[in-house]
């Protein structure tokens, strides 16, 4: 699948964040129910930092950096992964992305009809609709980690294509239907930045610098005043992003040679401490040839990475998990249309939406399985892919306003999901090994 980064790495990497967003929430919520509760809350709400210039003020909470700033990286990096993936991962082939994309749009479907039986009689719950049909890779990752080989290469590499189209379906549905009151003003504002930014790009600028600081102050900026949800512009300014290289590698081995051997013609009049003349010369060359044998979309996704998993997504965890108990009563929650159509949409319709469309493609012969996946395998898949956690509180976030919806709503999630995750996993440990095939053979 990963051209750009090894699948073992990645998986490693979404695995032990998985392992950090649990602890992040078991703490959230051990502090909400304790005697730091007021600490808490005060920490997140009551915390205000930002700038200001002259009448103009941008100072926020906590909690908004951290969903609104914080989120709008975290959204940067799932637009790098969706562009990469589309021009040259597994869903830059139609015939390897149209089983992933059909069986993902099944688990979209459905978590979204389920929910919407049990909540459209209500316009304020309805609007809750796109929170069951998005996917925590990090977490679901994480659950196949402690299944070892028992999990085929192929398996594993259908379900982060099934979860990137995820996202783009949870990224579209939050930029469509969760805005506020729309500013026209501040949006065309956003759509010439971005414009600026497509034009930087044709005249073939690789400077990344250039794109981040016309992104946050041009289209982030913008779109936080506009109504749109800001982390929009994370998918924005990744859509912009090069991908493409200055040389080629033939070319970057070549100029690499002959630079080391220069570097190495210098040596002899070694300066202490510092580099000769030469020997800089050199260095700054190989500077040079790598930026230019690098691409900037590659480069900012492996910056981010690991930014994102350990440090954006277990202090989202931590600052939207804080769910205090003795205000929910438990036979108020489980009889709520609300809950119980985020639990059923998560827990029955991720994995019901999933299987079946898996299961008409193949039998319509629109795509084809890979032989060392069971169908029995699909199926735990789509039970783990009822893993909804980041982008299910997200939405949730968006999607209600007051604190006994977010609150009862984040219970379900988490319910459903944790549910969710221990029945995948027993389908998929139960589940017959085909054949093992390395991952160098893939």
């Amino acid at each position: 699948m990963n051209k750009i980064f090894p699948l073992s790495r990645l998986i490693k990497n979404e695995s032990n964040s998985g392992v950090m967003l649990i602890i992040a929430t078991l703490l959230a919520l051990i502090i909400a129910n304790s005697p730091f509760e007021k600490f808490y809350f005060d920490f997140l709400e009551s915390t205000y930092f930002g700038v200001e210039f002259h009448n103009w003020s941008l100072k926020k909470p906590m909690y908004f950096w951290i969903n609104d700033g914080l989120m709008a990286v975290f959204f940067l990096l799932i637009g790098l992964e969706i562009k990469r993936e589309l021009i040259i991962g597994e869903l830059s082939k139609l015939n390897k992305a149209i089983l992933p994309v059909l069986s993902a749009v099944g688990g979209m479907v459905f978590p979204a009809t389920i929910y919407l039986i049990f909540n459209h009689h209500n316009d304020v719950y309805a609007n809750g609709w796109a929170i069951p049909i998005a996917t925590d890779i990090a977490f679901v990752l994480g659950v196949l980690s402690l299944l070892n080989n028992k999990v085929p290469i192929q398996l594993k590499v259908f379900l982060i294509s099934l979860a990137i189209i995820d996202d783009l379906g949870a990224v579209l549905s939050i930029a469509i239907f969760y805005t506020e009151k729309i500013s026209l003003l501040y949006i065309i504002i956003a759509l010439i930045g971005w414009l600026v930014l497509i034009i930087i790009n044709i005249t073939g600028c690789k400077k990344l610098w250039s794109y981040i600081v016309i992104g946050v102050l041009a289209i982030w900026l913008p779109l936080l005043l506009s109504g749109v949800h800001a982390t929009i512009a994370g998918i924005l300014v990744a859509a912009v992003i090069p991908i493409a290289r200055k040389i080629d590698s033939g070319i970057f081995i070549k100029n690499i040679d002959v630079t080391l051997n220069d570097f190495k013609k210098h040596s002899f009049s070694e300066v202490l401490y510092c580099l000769n003349t030469g020997q800089f010369n050199s260095v700054e060359k190989l500077k040079h040839y790598y930026n230019n044998v690098s691409s900037p979309l590659q480069t900012l996704e492996n910056r981010l990475r690991n930014f994102s998993l350990f440090f954006i997504m277990p202090l989202f965890a931590f600052a939207n998990t804080g769910i205090v108990f003795k205000d929910i009563q438990i036979i108020t929650l489980f009889s709520n249309p609300l809950t119980i159509g985020i639990f059923f949409g998560l827990f029955i319709g991720k994995s019901a939406g999933i299987t079946l469309f898996t299961y008409i493609a193949l039998k319509l012969k629109i795509a084809k399985l890979s032989s060392k996946v069971s169908f029995l395998q699909i199926i735990g898949i789509g039970f783990l892919s009822g893993i909804g956690f980041t982008m299910s509180i997200f939405i949730t976030e968006l999607a209600f306003h007051g604190d006994y919806l977010v609150n009862i709503s984040k219970i379900s999630i988490l319910t459903a999901s944790t549910l969710s995750g221990i029945i995948g996993y027993i389908i998929l440990s139960i589940s017959p090994i085909k054949s093992s095939l390395k991952l160098s053979e893939r």
